[in-house]
C-alpha cells in the first residue's frame, strides 16, 4: 500500500509536467474538458496563493464599510424622484439574506441612517465629500478589476466622472425599473392565466424561484464588462457571471447554516456580532466577484493558462523595438488615412500580449509622442505631424530618461570614456539617419543609402571576439 507521501508526490508530479505536456485540442470533448478544467483550477489556485486577490477583497470590505451609507442616500435621493425608492429594502434583504433574522436588523439599521441622512442640507462641502466617498468604493473596484485583466492604466478624471455618476443616478433607477416592471408582468391577467395552464404554470414557478439567481448574474456581467478599463467579451464576462452567481447563491446557503449556528458568537462579541458576521459576507461576496473576473480573464485569454506565471522583463532593445513598432504601427494608420488603432487592436496586429502594449503606450504618452482619444475604447494617435516628427528625436526622447530617472541620471558617477562611447553611438545613429521622418520611415523613403560614419576612435576588439573574428554581441 502507497504511503500518503507517495500519493502526494504523484499528484505533484501531475500538476507540474504530465498536466501541461498533451495538447488539449488533439484529444476527444471530455479528455479536452477535463484538461482545461484542472487547468484552470491549477491557475486559479495560484492565483490564490499570491494573496493579491484576498487582499483586494479585504480592501473592498473597508471601502464599502465607509461609502454604504452614503451610496444609498444618493441612490435613494434618486429613487425617491422616481417614486421607487421603496424597493431598495427589498434587495438589501436580498443581499444580506444568509445573515438570517440578523440580516433583517442590520438592513433596518442602515436604511434608519439613510433616512437620517438629509442629503439637501449638507452644503457644498458635504455633498462633495459624500460623492467623494461614493465614486471611491467604484473607483477601488476598478483598481482590483485592472488587476485581474492586468490592464495597466485607470480611467481618464473626465471619463471616471462621467462613467460613475451614470452608475450611481442611472444605474439603481434601471435596475428597479425592471425589476417593478417584472413584478407587474408576473402579476398580469394574462400571466395569471397562463399559471393554470402546464407547463407554463411549472416553468413560470421556475423563472420565479431563479430569479435572484438570474438578478445576480446579471449584475456580475454588468460589471465585468463595464468596470474594467479595458474591452471585455460578452461572452467571457458571461461565463465568469454564471460561475460567480453559483457560488455566490452557494456560499450564500452555507454561510446562513453558519450564521444560524453561531449563537456563541453572539455571547462572546455582544453587539459586535451582527457587524463581524456581516463584513465575513462582505468579504466572501467581493472574493467570490473577483474570482468571477479571473475566470472570465482565463476565458477570454486562454493563453495565460500556463503553468508559470513569471512576466519575463522586457529588454533595453526589445523595449526600444515595441515603442518603435507601436508608433510605426499608428502612423502607418495616420498616412494612409485608416481608423485608428485601440490596445486590442495593437495587440492583435504585433501579435504581443496587451499588457505590454499597454507598456509601451504609456511611455510613449508621457514622452509626448501619443495621445489617448475620449473614444470607447480608447483609441491612440500621433501627437506630432509625422513629416515633422525626425527618427533621431523620436529615439532620443526614447532614451533619454526624464522625472525620477532624469534626476537619477545626474546623480551616477559616470566616467569619461563610457560618456565619450555613449555620445559616439548617439552621434553615428543620428548621422545614419541624417533628416529621415516617421513619415519617410511609414513610406520608406530615405531609409537605404545612408552615408557610413566611421567613428574618432573605434574601440578595441576584445581577444575573445578576434579570435572568432566577430564583434561581441
Amino acid at each position: 500500500m502507497q504511503s500518503p507521501a507517495g500519493y502526494y508526490d504523484q499528484v505533484k508530479s501531475f500538476m507540474l509536467n504530465e498536466l501541461w505536456r498533451p495538447d488539449v485540442e488533439s484529444l476527444d470533448w471530455l479528455q479536452r474538458t477535463s484538461y482545461k478544467f484542472v487547468r484552470v483550477l491549477f491557475v486559479l489556485v495560484r492565483e490564490f496563493s499570491t494573496g493579491q486577490l484576498t487582499l483586494r477583497a479585504m480592501s473592498l470590505v473597508y471601502t464599502t464599510l465607509l461609502s454604504m451609507v452614503p451610496l444609498l442616500a444618493v441612490s435613494f435621493s434618486v429613487l425617491k424622484a422616481f417614486g421607487v425608492h421603496n424597493q431598495i429594502e427589498p434587495l438589501l434583504l436580498n443581499l444580506v439574506e444568509p445573515l438570517g433574522e440578523r440580516g433583517d436588523e442590520l438592513v433596518g439599521t442602515v436604511l434608519g441612517f439613510v433616512e437620517n441622512m438629509k442629503v439637501g442640507v449638507l452644503g457644498s462641502v458635504g455633498l462633495a465629500l459624500l460623492l467623494y466617498t461614493v465614486i471611491s468604493l467604484i473607483q477601488k473596484v476598478e483598481l482590483s478589476f485592472n488587476h485581474v485583466w492586468h490592464a495597466q492604466s485607470g480611467r481618464s478624471l473626465s471619463r471616471r466622472f462621467s462613467d460613475y455618476l451614470s452608475v450611481i443616478m442611472v444605474g439603481p433607477v434601471l435596475v428597479f425599473s425592471a425589476v417593478g416592471m417584472t413584478a407587474s408582468m408576473m402579476s398580469s391577467d394574462v400571466v395569471q392565466a397562463l399559471v393554470s395552464v402546464e407547463p407554463f404554470g411549472s416553468l413560470l414557478v421556475l423563472l420565479s424561484r431563479l430569479a435572484p439567481m438570474l438578478l445576480i448574474v446579471l449584475a456580475f456581467c454588468f460589471a465585468y464588462m463595464f468596470v474594467p478599463n479595458c474591452r471585455v467579451q460578452f461572452s467571457s464576462a458571461l461565463v465568469g457571471a454564471v460561475v460567480g452567481g453559483v457560488l455566490w447563491q452557494g456560499t450564500g446557503l452555507v454561510f446562513a447554516e453558519f450564521a444560524a449556528s453561531s449563537t456563541r458568537y453572539a455571547a462572546i462579541y455582544s453587539g459586535f456580532a451582527i457587524l463581524i458576521l456581516f463584513m465575513i459576507w462582505l468579504y466572501l461576496s467581493w472574493l467570490i466577484l473577483l474570482l468571477g473576473a479571473q475566470i472570465a480573464f482565463f476565458h477570454q485569454h486562454p493563453d495565460r493558462i500556463r503553468l508559470t506565471d513569471e512576466r519575463i522583463p522586457l529588454g533595453g532593445r526589445l523595449r526600444e523595438q515595441l515603442a518603435l513598432l507601436v508608433i510605426y504601427k499608428i502612423a502607418d494608420h495616420f498616412v494612409h488615412l485608416r481608423e485608428p488603432l485601440t490596445l486590442e487592436a495593437l495587440g492583435r496586429e504585433l501579435e504581443v500580449p496587451d499588457d505590454r502594449v499597454a507598456e509601451v503606450l504609456d511611455l510613449l504618452r508621457e514622452r509626448d509622442l501619443l495621445v489617448e482619444t475620449a473614444s470607447e475604447p480608447p483609441e491612440f494617435v500621433l501627437a506630432h505631424d509625422p513629416a515633422n516628427l525626425p527618427v533621431a528625436r523620436l529615439l532620443q526622447r526614447l532614451r533619454h530618461p526624464d522625472g525620477a530617472q532624469a534626476v537619477l541620471e545626474k546623480k551616477v558617477r559616470s566616467e569619461a570614456a563610457v560618456d565619450k562611447l555613449m555620445d559616439g553611438m548617439e552621434a553615428t545613429v543620428a548621422a545614419w539617419l541624417q533628416d529621415m521622418s516617421l513619415r519617410d520611415l511609414v513610406l520608406q523613403q530615405g531609409v537605404t543609402g545612408r552615408a557610413e560614419v566611421v567613428p574618432e576612435t573605434p574601440a578595441p576588439a576584445t581577444p575573445a571576439a578576434s579570435d572568432k573574428g566577430a564583434a561581441p554581441q
